[in-house]
């Protein structure tokens, strides 16, 4: 295999060479050189579109091994937050939504769902939108968290440029969703924006 890394990865190693380790042609260097010069970060590599890493000259093989990397990196963070309550974990919940959320290039409204004992019952993406909007409907959140018996939630959406401050948009939907949430004895722990290697959180931005 052409992409191989010819030794075992260690700190020292660059991130150029962790990709062209996972890419299959003699020219994964160069190529792991491209598309770190055209995305922002690795990670935003890793979760490009297909069709996007597929004009840096990557095949369908690479394409998967991006894919495999992301997921395995994703299920190991969301073990480490499901092994304590949520609230207690709070550094753990952080590094998986940065993990799962930080490097897509449209919005996406994420809700996690707890129990009485605020450990995660469940942890689905409701919305996907655009590069700046997600439809969200409070109706939708409450409805599912009635169907899984949730006592609480903690929302989750991510900005696409970077930056984690909350839009007035954000703001007014987080108060419908908090009163319709009230109104069945449903707690809103938190409302969460996560941009690129930060977050901000409603609770202690005292929006909530």
């Amino acid at each position: 295999m052409h992409g191989a890394l010819a030794v075992l990865p260690s700190a020292e190693t660059t991130e150029q060479d962790l990709l062209g380790g996972l890419l299959a042609s003699a020219q994964g260097s160069e190529q792991a050189s491209a598309l770190l010069q055209h995305f922002p970060s690795i990670g935003h590599v890793i979760a490009a579109e297909a069709a996007q890493l597929r004009a840096f000259g990557l095949t369908g093989r690479d394409i998967t091994a991006f894919r495999l990397v992301r997921e395995i990196a994703c299920r190991m963070a969301r073990a480490e937050v499901r092994k304590r309550p949520v609230l207690s974990n709070w550094q753990a919940l952080i590094a998986y939504l940065q993990m799962a959320m930080a490097c897509e290039q449209v919005e996406q409204f994420r809700i996690l769902f707890l129990g009485t004992k605020n450990n995660l019952i469940a942890d689905e993406v409701q919305q996907r939108g655009t590069v700046n909007h997600t439809p969200v409907y409070p109706r939708e959140v409450i409805k599912r968290a009635l169907i899984l018996n949730a006592s609480a939630l903690i929302v989750v959406h991510n900005h696409p440029s970077g930056d984690p401050k909350p839009s007035r948009d954000d703001i007014e939907m987080t108060r419908e969703l908090k009163a319709a949430a009230k109104s069945l004895e449903i707690e809103l722990h938190d409302h969460l924006v996560i941009g690129h290697g930060t977050h901000a959180s409603f609770r202690s931005l005292g929006l909530l």
